[in-house]
């Protein structure tokens, strides 16, 4: 090659896209910020420096953390082995000593003579292929630039993140489906509605205003945007509020009573999540432990299953939906990709996924091969597919769960119908199978 890829950021996107890249036969340049241009979060100038927890989730076989990580160790990433290297006791967890883990990513692409570092702020998109995994803490000045290529309108500072709860765990004997006023797709509502009489409503409030707040993500997180305040930080303003906001009853009735509820939880389906269900509105700041406790309060919720919690925290990312297509190519410039958080995802494994996949397929358009496409059926292929196929209007980041991933066919769904436990470890056994092929 003449012209190296360029590779925008040194975390665990960039370091694994510039990676894949070079051991494809590729030149690349890795533009990291550090040290010249510290953020609010990171502490060093390592390349991979983990800024939150050391943890990269469940080794438990036959759960979806756990395959996106044999899908990634199948493949040669560069930071899944170095993890394995630098790994320290946590139970079933893939936790890492994180100073040891950057040192020795940091040395991994320092010591690859196809790879040059430079310590400087990007300030403008360079030309040729080049894969922008900047991360939530982009410069103000390249953010400035991806809004100019992206369209100001599709590109966010910041996260307001509803939990998303299981579907099977939601009680159907008390939520009930209906859309207000019967507005809806279908007939049968598009909405699952919790109803609260005023004792359940008041008992929620208590318990949502004594819980406890998360730590702050970062330590520069932006102030709150009005569309997507907290719903404690709405119920501090008078307990009526959430009546009148996320949790207002109108338009509904509860088939139960026949009359309206004193208030109301809405679930609404994910797009390509069809075993799972979003609580509209229901972006907080509470402890992970306490948002279990306090939304099993929500009557039909008592024993909800959570595939994700809410969260509010400083984050850039782009509309994927409206701006990629499944290589994470921009679909109107194929010669810039997104990788890492930037582009919509959720959690370390999932950054160094959406890596892998990015600089592979510079790789291969650099080398004048089409990049391909992963399967459907594998974990990295359905969260390409939820980046470049979710719907744009409700788009939220995500990590990687196994509603992500298609279902399996009606006949073993139907076999293994009484056996999740089963159900998971076919879906798993259908993914590498599909990866390998």
């Amino acid at each position: 090659m003449i012209h190296p890829i360029h590779i925008l950021g040194g975390g665990l996107a960039g370091c694994e896209a510039a990676w894949q890249a070079a051991r494809a036969g590729c030149r690349v340049t890795l533009h990291e910020m550090r040290p010249a241009l510290q953020t609010p979060a990171h502490k060093t100038d390592r390349l991979a420096e983990l800024v939150c927890s050391n943890s990269l989730k469940t080794e438990q076989e036959g759960s979806a953390p756990w395959l996106l990580k044999q899908e990634l160790r199948r493949l040669g990433s560069l930071l899944l082995a170095v993890a394995a290297e630098a790994r320290v006791p946590g139970g079933h967890a893939l936790t890492v000593d994180r100073e040891v883990f950057a040192e020795r990513v940091t040395a991994a692409i320092a010591a690859e003579p196809a790879i040059e570092i430079r310590r400087e702020e990007v300030t403008a998109i360079p030309d040729g292929i080049v894969v922008i995994a900047t991360g939530p803490l982009t410069s103000d000045a390249l953010a400035q630039e991806i809004a100019r290529l992206t369209g100001s309108d599709r590109l966010f500072f910041y996260d307001a993140i509803s939990p998303i709860v299981e579907a099977d765990s939601v009680d159907l004997s008390i939520a009930f489906r209906a859309s207000r006023y019967g507005k809806s797709l279908d007939s049968t509502g598009d909405y699952l509605n919790c109803p609260f009489d005023k004792e359940q409503y008041e008992r929620f409030l208590d318990a949502l205003l004594a819980a406890e707040s998360a730590s702050a993500h970062i330590a520069a997180d932006v102030a709150y945007f009005e569309a997507c305040l907290p719903i404690e930080e709405l119920a501090r303003r008078g307990r009526e509020t959430l009546r009148f906001g996320p949790m207002k009853p109108v338009g509904l009735a509860d088939p139960r009573t026949g009359r309206r509820p004193y208030a109301v939880v809405q679930l609404r389906q994910e797009n390509l999540r069809a075993a799972s269900y979003n609580l509209v509105g229901f972006q907080n700041h509470m402890r992970f432990g306490e948002q279990a406790r306090v939304l099993r309060l929500i009557p039909g919720l008592e024993r909800a299953e959570f595939l994700r919690f809410g969260q509010v925290h400083r984050n850039t990312y782009i509309n994927a939906p409206s701006l990629l297509n499944g290589t994470l190519q921009l679909r109107n410039k194929q010669a810039c990709m997104f990788a890492g958080q930037i582009s919509g995802v959720e959690g370390y494994v999932e950054s160094i996924a959406t890596g892998l996949i990015a600089g592979r397929n510079a790789a291969a358009l650099a080398q004048g091969r089409e990049p391909r496409l992963f399967p459907p059926e594998t974990a990295l292929g359905s969260l390409c597919r939820y980046i470049s196929g979710a719907d744009p209007s409700h788009y939220q980041p995500a990590n990687i769960t196994f509603d992500l991933l298609p279902p399996l066919v009606e006949e073993t769904r139907h076999r293994l119908r009484h056996d999740k436990r089963a159900r998971h470890a076919e879906v798993c056994r259908r993914a590498l199978a599909a990866l390998e092929e």
